[in-house]
């Protein structure tokens, strides 16, 4: 759990959040150029309209696609931009080429990360752009996230960790900017769907996309579908949970997940929670806790 670390100290914390806004402002209008890693979470998508307002055309947020990048979240992302009128690419990452990332061992992100911004890079000194930045915020350093790592080497700038905006604070600022974004259900790759030590594989994350694909079509907003073997084990968000659990819902998640490809379908009773996966990286009488604090 070495990655579990704050790489910045947030010099906000105290503020309301209209001043950190006022603050994040303020410092991106400092910057010559940027670009902006966009995932299409509520963080990134805050991130992107802040350059946008600021640097304007000297902004660009770019999108990077991979197998572990959903057609779903790519639909986000082109609608996002193209409402909100961002300068905006999307932009191929390999990180399926190399060994250690298809491993999937616990510092997978990292290696994902550092291709990811390898290419940004690559793309900013064709481009000549001054800097790079991305999404994380001050709510994210209290998870295990070996991603900072690689944001770090390659000198990613952090705005929104850097002003000590929380998760709940950018839905908020989100919402009062009218972005699309601002109560969107917590996103990640696909890969994180698989538990470490399981290969990444097209063909998995292709499996666990279907099977996402299938709850989204049911109604639900907050889940996951754990992928173990041919086991979905689904994770629902506690709000959501009684309509799971109804007989005639139940039978409906299964069979539209076994059509997606999973031969067993498991409803996980302790609900969504992110980065369930985490939970084996943590001694064994420290797991229920976790588990407990909902991350």
């Amino acid at each position: 759990m070495d990655d579990l670390i704050q790489i910045h100290t947030p010099e906000g914390n105290s503020l309301p959040a209209e001043q950190k806004e006022t603050l994040l402002l303020a410092r991106l209008a400092e910057i010559p150029s940027l670009i902006v890693a966009l995932s299409g979470g509520a963080d990134s998508a805050y991130l992107a309209w802040a350059a946008h307002e600021t640097l304007g055309a000297r902004s660009l947020s770019v999108t990077a696609l991979s197998p572990s990048y959903s057609a779903h979240d790519r639909g986000i992302v082109e609608e996002f931009v193209s409402k909100l009128g961002l300068r905006h690419e999307f932009i191929e990452t390999h990180e399926m080429e190399n060994p250690a990332y298809r491993a999937n061992s616990a510092d997978r992100c990292y290696f994902c990360k550092d291709e990811l911004f390898s290419a940004l890079d690559e793309l900013a000194h064709a481009r000549g752009f001054a800097a790079l930045a991305y999404g994380v915020n001050a709510d994210d350093t209290l998870d295990f996230r070996p991603g900072h790592r690689a944001a770090t080497e390659h000198h990613v700038l952090a705005p929104l960790l850097d002003t000590g905006l929380s998760k709940a604070e950018i839905r908020l600022l989100s919402h009062r900017a009218g972005l699309p974004t601002w109560d969107r259900p917590a996103s990640a790759c696909l890969a994180s769907r698989l538990p470490y030590g399981t290969e990444v594989t097209p063909e998995r994350l292709g499996l666990v996309e279907r099977g996402e694909a299938a709850l989204r079509a049911l109604g639900f907003r907050q889940f996951r579908v754990r992928l173990h073997d041919k086991l979905a084990r689904v994770e629902i968000a506690p709000d959501e949970m009684p309509r799971a659990l109804a007989a005639e819902m139940a039978a409906a998640i299964a069979d539209r997940l076994k059509a997606a490809g999973f031969t067993y379908v498991a409803l996980d009773l302790e609900g969504y929670r992110q980065g369930s996966l985490n939970e084996t990286l943590l001694p064994t009488g420290q797991r229920s806790a976790k588990s407990a604090q909902g991350t």
